[in-house]
């Protein structure tokens, strides 16, 4: 019973700092690491546990999917370039930084561990900066990159942090003996993703009740990184893979009741994991804190500083030198510059300044062997990273990009305008020859909302004023595969075509009465 009152106290303590988080404009995974640090000093607070071979697992794949879901496969190939340099070069020179660093202030630390510390505080989670950076006027270029940014660079940072502690547990690990299995790994993480996305589909076509294809979703997402893992795969690719599969096919088959549930229930059980994640730590911390004489915590204190410090100024640095090469390469004339968007100093700073670490971080070090090498500081430096990133960063960002008055540009307004048009006249060609009185009057609601959709940024019609009837299902139909025809052409893309999405869901579900 006193478990279960703790867990209802903390989902409600939990809310509360999600809704004061809103209220001030800041992320709410700052309020959740603090709230994380508050119940490791609680007086006979709660003591859970979870095996580390499960926190990866239940914290990465099912937040990771429902990243990778939304993920905008035009999008990347534009930003290809500082997506991966982000994503290959800042993650590595972050890891190289901190195992340094790590191995310097501790020298009795093994080379294995202090390179598995540096993968686990490399990857900055871009959950918590869009959470901003979507409330306030930014370049929509931004805020993609960031975005593709956080779907990949988990995968470079647990590749490095796989191998160290793969280390960790063998004399002698040369290169040459894991090179070959982990090139083939990569390849073959993709390759499953999308067989096992083509698999879940026909598995799940016949499945039309909400519960069940909800159920089915979760069930699948966990079977399949427990599957990779087994099979000496990328857990973390393969999910990515099976997610964009899944997306780019799943929208045209599945309803509106059961899309729009599953939406809500996905986004609550990130919401959820991200709570257990940080009380979970707050937890660890408690026994780590206690066991450990004053001078112990002095050092564990200072290396966690030393170590924040690092992660900070490593992604300040290298994003400033990105910017700047790309700029002398094109001024000498060695790239053109209508290949690609070249990036600016305001543009740079708010990249460099959204490096907030996250739950991740906390899973991956969470996952560490019970017997791993300084596992205790490990543990403590990762959540110092994540709480002081979280606050250092996440309160000052929005402050920091309205100083920089950065002009926004809208081009998913403009996309979802020219689309709203082409699917309403869809529907309206849909149903143009029919002569009963009822199709007359959805063709005059239907030009109604194409004039309401060109002098107005939202468009369409309340779904309320709407009737039930199989004439507007059948418009609706139309419209809706005139979007996704749209998006496979990506003359729009997805975030556009979601907007559009919900907009024709909202329109189906009242259709259906």
């Amino acid at each position: 019973m006193t478990t279960f009152e703790w867990t209802i106290g903390l989902l409600l303590g939990a809310v509360a700092l999600s809704a004061l988080a809103r209220r001030i404009k800041v992320p709410y995974p700052t309020f959740l690491a603090i709230g994380g640090v508050l119940l490791a000093f609680v007086p006979s607070g709660p003591s859970w546990t979870l095996e580390p071979d499960l926190a990866l697992a239940l914290f990465v794949a099912p937040v990771l999917l429902d990243a990778a879901y939304d993920t905008s496969l035009r999008d990347l190939r534009a930003n290809w370039v500082p997506v991966s340099t982000l994503v290959i070069v800042a993650v590595g020179v972050t890891t190289a930084i901190v195992a340094v660093l790590a191995h310097w202030l501790v020298p009795g630390m093994p080379w294995s561990a202090a390179i598995a510390l540096g993968a686990i505080v490399a990857p900055p989670d871009a959950a918590a900066a869009t959470a901003i950076l979507r409330q306030v006027d930014l370049p929509y270029r931004i805020l993609k990159i960031l975005e593709g940014e956080s779907l990949l660079n988990d995968a470079s940072a647990l590749l490095i942090y796989r191998v160290a502690v793969a280390a960790a547990a063998v004399e002698h690990l040369k290169w040459s003996e894991f090179a070959p299995s982990v090139v083939l790994a990569l390849a073959g993480s993709l390759l499953a993703g999308y067989l096992f996305a083509k698999i879940s589909l026909k598995v799940t076509r016949r499945v039309d009740e909400a519960p069940s294809a909800i159920i089915l979703q979760f069930a699948g997402t966990f079977t399949v990184w427990i599957v990779a893992e087994r099979i000496g795969l990328s857990g973390i690719l393969t999910i990515v893979a099976y997610a964009i599969t899944i997306a780019r096919t799943a929208p045209a088959r599945t309803p509106a009741r059961l899309r729009v549930p599953a939406y809500a229930v996905w986004e609550t059980a990130v919401f959820i994991l991200n709570v257990l994640a940080f009380m979970l730590i707050g937890m660890q911390l408690r026994p780590i804190w206690t066991r450990l004489d004053e001078v112990v915590r002095t050092e564990y204190v200072a290396t966690a500083a030393y170590v924040l410090a690092a992660v900070i100024l490593a992604r300040i640095v290298w994003v400033m030198i990105y910017g700047v090469t790309l700029r002398t390469v094109v001024a000498q004339g060695l790239l053109d510059p209508r290949n690609m968007a070249l990036p600016t100093l305001k543009g740079g700073v708010v990249v460099a300044w959204c490096g907030m670490r996250g739950i991740v971080t906390l899973a991956a070090a969470y996952a560490l062997p019970e017997n791993f090498s300084h596992r205790d500081l490990i543990l403590l430096t990762a959540f110092a990273v994540v709480l002081g990133s979280l606050v250092i960063q996440g309160l000052t960002l929005r402050p920091l990009i309205l100083a920089l008055n950065l002009k926004k540009d809208d081009p998913v307004g403009a996309e979802v305008a020219r689309a709203r048009a082409i699917a309403y006249r869809a529907a309206l060609e849909e149903i143009e020859g029919d002569p009963s009185e009822e199709a007359e009057i959805l063709r005059l609601e239907y030009r109604a909302m194409l004039m309401r959709g060109e002098n107005v940024a939202d468009g369409g019609v309340p779904t309320s004023e709407l009737p039930a009837d199989p004439l507007r299902r059948r418009a609706i139909e139309a419209a809706r595969r005139s979007i996704l025809t749209l998006r496979r052409s990506e003359e729009i893309g997805d975030d556009a075509f979601h907007q559009l999405e919900e907009e024709l869901d909202r329109a189906e579900l009242s259709a259906q009465g």
